[in-house]
């Protein structure tokens, strides 16, 4: 393996894919038109030869190691290469994998473009000045790697050209959720049944099952809201999760009352669902009717989208009655699959 890879950066540092010139070729060209061209491409077959041996000595290295992916197996990052490849494509700054543009030293050493940024223009690793040389070679390296995603543990067993990796990775249907619990920076994240146990054991929300609900909400001193008030209920109906969020915030210079649902599970599953809110007294009534958004759209974003029901204070305390020192809110409502 160590000597296929071998002859495969010998290949990319000096020929095109098609047979032409790359690197070696490029240059050779270079010095017909740049005085000292002799001297010119000395410089450059060095640095190449230089990136070669830097590159090699990490191959070399990754042999050496006890394996950590078989011929044909997934290694770190899901690359479907063995014996030291992905430490090619590992930053050194970030411990990263690398996409274009690649950059390195001219003594050959790599990193990623957004380490460059933070490091000065000096390599790390050798403290030379980095200038703002493409590592095309290593680049086109990476091109012919295929890996899988990084959610394969949690059941997507796709294999995607390494470039088309972070693309799926965004939009992967497997990868984890965020904790939907609001008012409190959670860094938890999981699969649906881990965060229901997390919301249920740790924030100790209140579980319900049926698809129905009636809900009354209690809230002292309601002329208050800078410090808004969250409040979170999980429905189990149709075998699947829905939180049910209420609370209040200003809404530009209006202090409103919110509430809406949200889907434990992707966008294209919450279409599946609709749900209807309502709110009322004294023969008057809010209602509102929408689709359940997914947790995928986090709980910022549908609130401030004003994505389900909004009841301004002086309507909110009109439904509460002539105590104005306390606010009693019934919300009521109800969750349906459509067909």
């Amino acid at each position: 393996m160590v000597e296929e890879l071998r002859k495969r950066i010998i290949y990319l540092i000096f020929y095109h894919k098609r047979g032409q010139g790359a690197l070696y070729r490029t240059h050779l060209y270079n010095t017909t038109m740049a005085p000292g061209g002799s001297v010119y491409k000395e410089a450059l077959l060095s640095n190449s030869t230089g990136f070669y041996e830097v590159i090699m000595a990490k191959v070399e290295a990754g042999s050496n190691k006890p394996a950590k992916a078989t011929s044909g197996s997934i290694g770190k990052y899901g690359i479907h290469n063995s014996n030291g490849v992905y430490e090619l494509l590992e930053c050194p700054v970030c411990t990263n994998l690398m996409y274009p543009p690649i950059h390195q030293c001219p003594n050959g050493h790599t990193l990623c473009s957004c380490c460059k940024l933070k490091v000065q223009n000096t390599c790390p690793t050798c403290r030379h000045e980095l200038g703002n040389i493409r590592c095309l070679a290593l680049e086109k390296v990476a091109e012919s790697l295929e890996v899988s995603c990084r959610y394969q543990s949690l059941g997507c067993h796709d294999i995607f050209p390494y470039y088309s990796k972070v693309k799926h990775e965004q939009h992967c249907r497997f990868r984890s959720y965020d904790c939907p619990y609001a008012g409190a920076e959670c860094s938890v994240t999981g699969d649906i049944p881990t965060l229901v146990d997390h919301l249920k054991d740790d924030h100790k929300v209140d579980m319900h099952s049926g698809c129905t609900f009636n809900h009354r909400y209690v809230k002292s001193n309601p002329q208050e809201v800078e410090n808004a008030t969250w409040m979170l209920t999980v429905f189990n109906c149709f075998g699947r999760q829905f939180c049910l969020h209420f609370e209040a915030f200003q809404l530009g210079t209006a202090p409103v009352y919110m509430a809406f649902l949200r889907f434990m599970g992707d966008e294209n599953e919450a279409k599946k669902f609709s749900y209807s809110l309502e709110v009322g007294a004294h023969s008057r009534k809010l209602t509102w009717q929408g689709i359940p958004r997914s947790i995928r759209d986090g709980h910022r974003k549908v609130r401030d989208s004003q994505d389900g029901l909004i009841i301004p204070r002086n309507m909110a305390l009109y439904f509460s009655g002539s105590d104005k020192e306390e606010l009693k809110l019934r919300v009521t409502g109800r969750i349906w699959r459509e067909e």
